[in-house]
């Protein structure tokens, strides 16, 4: 059901008995009303003191929800005249037939991109990296999650494993993996990719500035060099209403 834009910012709406904190509350109310439309792009919202005086809450309340939503990139703040709603970010294809950093792809379509690093270690693989990678569970493989944001929106979160023979240090990544692979000898030159749907985890959408349960495009990735090793397995969550793949067919001669 749609939010009546009125009726945001009413104490009736603000009901004491939800749970969470206050500010995580207005958050996803704002967060919903952004997704089903009630708050459209650019659209301003009124200023810190009427939202606290019309919802009863502080001040404090409200600035930290707000400054949250401007980190996240669904609202932006402007000097002196207030805080709006961001402006819908442009719908990327991207290719399924080309090989291709997150890096790479962006810089093509002429976005800045910039990398949240959420976890950089050495460690044991999973079950399932293990399986794609050929290790044995005594392996260690180097392991990386981060956000990654293009023209300061995010757009993926990505969690890729190495085989420590190919990388020994997860540090060595600044911003690209691949160029790092590359100048180790060890550059992807194929790979298969599975496709799913899924819905986002609350942590994962709030990383990613969506309302929870969001859908999102979950791809899993299996990276080979040029000697037919496995060399990295990556699995990445992309924005549903950011992303759209795109694959050329051909018909087969019979």
């Amino acid at each position: 059901m749609s939010l009546d834009p009125s009726s945001l910012f009413a104490r009736d709406s603000f009901a004491e008995s939800d749970a969470g904190p206050l500010y995580v509350r207005l958050q996803d109310r704002i967060k919903r009303a952004i997704a089903n439309g009630s708050l459209k792009p650019l659209e301003a919202l009124p200023g810190e003191r009427d939202i606290a005086q019309s919802l009863r809450v502080s001040r404090v309340t409200v600035r930290k929800a707000l400054s949250g939503l401007v980190s996240a990139g669904l609202l932006e703040q402007r000097q002196g005249s207030g805080t709006f709603v961001s402006r819908r970010p442009p719908i990327v294809e991207q290719s399924l037939s080309r090989l291709t950093s997150f890096s790479e792809d962006m810089r093509l379509r002429g976005f800045e991109t910039t990398s949240k690093w959420l976890g950089r270690e050495i460690s044991s693989p999973s079950t399932k990296e293990a399986f794609h990678l050929a290790l044995s569970m005594q392996d260690r493989v180097c392991r990386f999650r981060r956000l990654r944001s293009a023209g300061g929106v995010p757009m993926a979160i990505e969690q890729a494993a190495i085989p420590c023979r190919y990388l020994a240090n997860p540090k060595a990544v600044k911003t690209s993996l691949y160029a790092v692979l590359e100048a180790l000898g060890a550059k992807p030159v194929r790979a298969l990719q599975r496709l799913s749907a899924a819905n986002l985890s609350d942590d994962d959408a709030s990383l990613l500035g969506v309302p929870a349960g969001s859908a999102t495009l979950s791809i899993e990735r299996i990276s080979y060099i040029a000697s037919g090793q496995p060399v990295e397995f990556t699995r990445s969550f992309y924005r549903g209403d950011i992303y759209d793949f795109v694959a050329e067919l051909n018909l087969g001669q019979h």
